[in-house]
């Protein structure tokens, strides 16, 4: 008996504190439950009808089609799973290039300005990093005008007499333009996947594409750059003068002590850009719209024209959830090949 009345004040002491806690974070909960989770589940339920956007869709009158617009994006031969699969394939070139060039970039940049001998290196700081604290839109429209048909680059070439590339209006991939290659061969014409040909999925990033991915390499190295001098700058120093002292090289050094040092900044880096890089929106939405004839089409802005330009709400949504499954799951399996690598 004195044992079980001993026991319980400390278990009220135990409810008490979980009450308090509770209540100070119910905030919070309450917050991210009306402005996250309610959203995400009114969303989901637009998913899975063909609401025009007229009146509300929680109403009667609204037809229940179910996962009619998410088997439409895979299955159906038609001009929805051509738009959408375009879309991918140019969202694919665009990480696959995107993300390890920001990442190299921002690594150099991190270890330049780290380095003792740099004299300065709170200016270089501010200056590589500033492009990325610049409004995306306004650096979007300068790109444009640099490379525009008629842009500045354009017009300085012409100066010198040089026909300048027509960088928005050429619809053919770089993998086409260097092999020099227009005509397709006919095994790669009329077989593929998707409702795209191999030759589709084959051509590469378009020459639009490629303005588009100078420009967000150069304005998010600088951010992940922070990321990783904040990394460096936590290196203890005896590690690396303890491999001085075993006769390891400036490469060895690098290779051997720092990356294994850097790997839980590497895999943030690489996840941020990743989940970045397949959300990118407002520099094709400022830039090209999706054009030249679709080569800049990424899913995020397809999913805001199917809704808002073509009121096909249901299947806008439908989009958004695809995307967000495949960032989870490129996510999961970055974050598995990253761990078994540790191992």
């Amino acid at each position: 008996m004195r044992r079980r009345r001993a026991g319980l004040p400390a278990r009220r002491g135990h409810l008490r504190d979980d009450v308090t806690g509770w209540l100070f974070a119910a905030p919070v909960v309450v917050i991210l439950g009306v402005f996250l989770l309610l959203p995400i589940l009114m969303a989901m339920w637009v998913s899975l009808t063909s609401w025009n956007g007229q009146g509300s869709p929680f109403k009667g009158g609204v037809p229940f089609v179910g996962l009619d617009n998410y088997s439409r994006l895979f299955t159906r031969d038609d001009l929805a799973r051509q738009d959408f699969m375009t879309s991918i394939r140019n969202n694919v070139y665009y990480v696959a290039i995107v993300v390890p060039l920001q990442t190299v970039l921002a690594l150099g940049l991190a270890l330049v300005v780290n380095s003792r001998l740099l004299k300065g290196r709170s200016f270089f700081r501010s200056a590589f990093f500033f492009p990325s604290v610049t409004s995306s839109v306004a650096v979007s429209v300068v790109f444009l005008f640099i490379f525009g048909n008629s842009g500045a680059l354009a017009q300085l070439l012409g100066f010198f007499g040089v026909k300048g590339p027509e960088w928005f209006s050429d619809s053919r991939g770089v993998l086409h333009l260097l092999l020099g290659v227009d005509t397709p061969p006919a095994a790669l014409a009329d077989h593929g996947v998707f409702g795209l040909s191999w030759w589709e999925w084959l051509s590469g990033p378009s020459v639009a594409m490629c303005a588009i991915i100078a420009l967000v390499v150069w304005t998010t190295s600088g951010t992940f750059m922070l990321m990783f001098l904040a990394a460096l700058q936590d290196i203890p120093v005896t590690l690396e003068e303890a491999a001085m002292l075993d006769g390891a090289g400036r490469r060895q050094r690098f290779r051997y002590v720092t990356l294994p040092m850097l790997r839980p900044t590497m895999f943030l880096v690489l996840t941020l850009g990743l989940i970045g890089t397949w959300q990118v929106f407002d520099q094709i939405y400022v830039m090209s719209q999706g054009a030249p004839a679709k080569t800049t089409l990424t899913p995020a802005f397809l999913s805001y024209r199917t809704a808002f330009r073509d009121f096909d709400y249901g299947a806008g949504t439908a989009i958004s959830f695809v995307l967000f499954l495949i960032i989870v799951l490129l996510t999961l399996f970055q974050r598995r090949v990253m761990r078994e690598r540790r191992g």
